[in-house]
């Protein structure tokens, strides 16, 4: 294993084989730990179908006792995902009242990452094939509304309009950049080491770069009293929704 498509691979090849409990996936040492209560062979043909150059390590019985924090996981993505869900409607909504791309773009990076717990939670226990469909949806419906605000950043650069409100900017971001700090702590305190959290953990912190980024914005559109920095973090952030819809359509 070198990456988490091919983590994705295992699950798609293991997930009917029944008597499996648990799997624990180490990419950077490129092993496997599988938990289960049936014959280790049918376990191994089925991986052996990858052709991913595999070994069987060791099969032994553990005293360890197992069990599947499937359930766990399940309430930390609900939780960050209704909170992403929140701020979604709530930097939509304020950054078209006060005229922020910055705010529109963020709250479509906010979308982004609602995506990416919802494949998280399919991924827990759940359809392979369902994610795949889902992600596929998700990853072109934030290259549209991506692109869509992209083209209206230049619209406004060339065609200004009235200069943002850099108070609902401020006050937002900081509301959403707090936000992301909760959603970071939850998911760091599931300890989990699996791909999809880990993927989760990613996203979130690069979204509170993008928070700072905003409130960045929004006081320099009160120091210059332009629409400039606005449309600028806006842009940016759009090309980076787009960067990240691709890699959901990989998925797909």
């Amino acid at each position: 294993m070198d990456c988490p498509s091919e983590e994705a691979m295992i699950r798609i090849k293991l997930q009917s084989i029944r008597q499996i409990i648990k799997l624990n996936f180490d990419i950077p040492n490129r092993k496997l730990t599988v938990y289960h209560n049936g014959n280790i062979e049918e376990i191994h043909n089925e991986i052996s179908e990858l052709k991913f150059d595999e070994q069987l390590i060791a099969s032994e019985r553990t005293t360890e006792t197992i069990s599947d924090d499937s359930i766990s996981q399940r309430k930390v993505l609900w939780t960050v995902l209704v909170i992403n869900a929140i701020f979604f409607i709530l930097e939509m909504t304020t950054g078209l009242l006060s005229n922020s791309m910055g705010l529109v773009a963020d709250s479509l990076d906010m979308l982004a990452d609602s995506f990416v717990y919802s494949l998280s939670l399919l991924a827990v226990g759940g359809s392979i094939l369902r994610k795949k469909s889902i992600a596929k949806i998700a990853g072109y419906f934030q290259i549209v509304l991506a692109v869509i605000g992209f083209f209206e950043v230049l619209r406004r650069f060339l065609f200004p309009v009235e200069v943002p409100d850099f108070r609902t900017m401020i006050i937002v971001s900081i509301l959403a950049l707090m936000a992301n700090v909760v959603c970071l702590t939850i998911l760091q305190k599931s300890k989990s080491k699996e791909a999809h959290m880990r993927a989760s953990m990613i996203f979130t912190s690069n979204d509170i770069i993008i928070n700072t980024g905003v409130i960045m914005a929004g006081i320099l559109v009160l120091l210059t009293k332009s629409q400039i920095p606005d449309l600028i973090v806006g842009g940016i952030v759009f090309v980076i929704v787009i960067q990240g819809a691709k890699n959901i359509l990989k998925l797909g």
